[in-house]
């Protein structure tokens, strides 16, 4: 019912600010109060998006806002843009057909409440329909490569993010492990000094303590720098690596990995690491929750795809809902044009799929 007056007010502006720009379009106020219409054109769609959100249970994606004067190089570049927006001028149409629109909608709702209302639920439904394909059709962003910067800004939050967590985790870490060991350790050692000549043996009892405090700071740190990028991923590439990660699985763990040989055959770095990062949390989920016993790692190219697929036999329902790892790593890889599919039912095993785009390693 609200279709109709919503119809008028957008019907009216749309004429109104259409006529005097074009009527001004002479003078020197004509184009930027054209652009500025626009621009609150865009506001109206933003309204009418937040409506189908709330009523129609649709979302549609907000499309990519007009960079100001000084990012578009100028006031001029900026009137240009904003005078042949696609979005603006899409959504003036939207407003004009909402007017016919809502006297449709209005007269058959008024109509079926008197006569037709056996089956107004249907109608409702029919008319609910068509106003969700409207909004998807005409306040959607322009084509592919707006969705596509939409999701790029998106998936940028989710890699900020991550790299805050993971950054907080490494401070962590060395706070609570290996800077405290070696505080321990440098504190072992200055009594260790003050004793050296009184009690001989009493120090190198504490310089035996703190020669072993140094290997396990040491391993620490080890661990930690294994967590970031190993050293066996970049002297000799994934295999290595992944055969690394599954020796340290509480279960056996088969890995096959075909990929051609050779230093420039690799993968890009970055691409390479998040493969090993993938395969290092897969196997730690099956190591605390699968009860499996054995798991497999297999992982191929295939075009410009790099595939990966652990599974196991444990007990499955492993799922990437709520606030789970799964659901992260699946954040991650999107993150990166990436994919990952589980296939994990109840009592039969789980098969994690992981997909990364390929890049060729520069070559220095």
């Amino acid at each position: 019912m609200i279709n109709l007056p919503e119809g008028i007010i957008g019907f009216v502006y749309a004429v109104v600010m259409v006529s005097t720009a074009g009527g001004l379009s002479v003078t020197a106020i004509g184009l930027p109060l054209l652009a500025v219409g626009l621009f609150l054109s865009r506001q109206w769609g933003r309204l009418e998006r937040a409506r189908a959100r709330g009523l129609l249970g649709v979302r549609v994606e907000e499309p990519t806002p007009i960079p100001g004067p000084r990012r578009s190089g100028g006031f001029f570049p900026w009137l240009w843009t904003s005078i042949k927006d696609p979005v603006g001028w899409r959504t003036v149409l939207y407003m004009l057909i909402r007017l016919p629109w809502g006297v449709l909608t209005f007269t058959v709702v008024l109509t079926g409440l008197f006569v037709l209302w056996p089956v107004l639920p249907y109608l409702v439904r029919l008319l609910a329909n068509a106003d969700r394909a409207m909004v998807r059709g005409l306040l959607s962003p322009s084509d592919g490569l707006e969705r596509r910067i939409a999701e790029l800004e998106s998936d940028r939050g989710v890699v900020v993010d991550t790299a805050a967590a993971d950054l907080r985790r490494i401070e962590r870490d060395l706070h609570d492990g290996a800077q405290a060991r070696l505080v321990a350790l440098a504190m072992g050692l200055g009594l260790a000094k003050e004793k050296l000549l009184e009690d001989p043996e009493g120090a190198a009892a504490m310089v035996d303590e703190a020669h072993g405090e140094v290997k396990l700071a040491l391993q620490e740190l080890r661990d930690l720098a294994r967590g970031i990028h190993p050293a066996v991923l970049t002297d000799r590439g994934l295999d290595a690596a992944l055969s690394s990660v599954a020796a340290r699985c509480v279960v056996p763990v088969k890995v096959l990995v075909d990929l051609p040989a050779g230093q420039e055959a690799r993968p890009a770095e970055a691409i390479e690491g998040i493969a090993y990062f993938v395969v290092s949390e897969l196997l730690q989920n099956v190591s605390k929750h699968a009860r499996a016993r054995g798991a497999s790692v297999e992982v191929w190219r295939a075009g410009a795809r790099l595939i990966i697929r652990v599974s196991d036999d444990g007990r499955g329902g492993a799922d990437t809902s709520g606030g789970s790892g799964l659901a992260g790593l699946a954040e991650r890889l999107g993150a990166v044009d990436g994919v990952l599919v589980v296939d994990s039912p109840e009592g039969e095993g789980t098969v994690v799929t992981a997909e990364l785009p390929w890049r060729d390693r520069h070559r220095g």
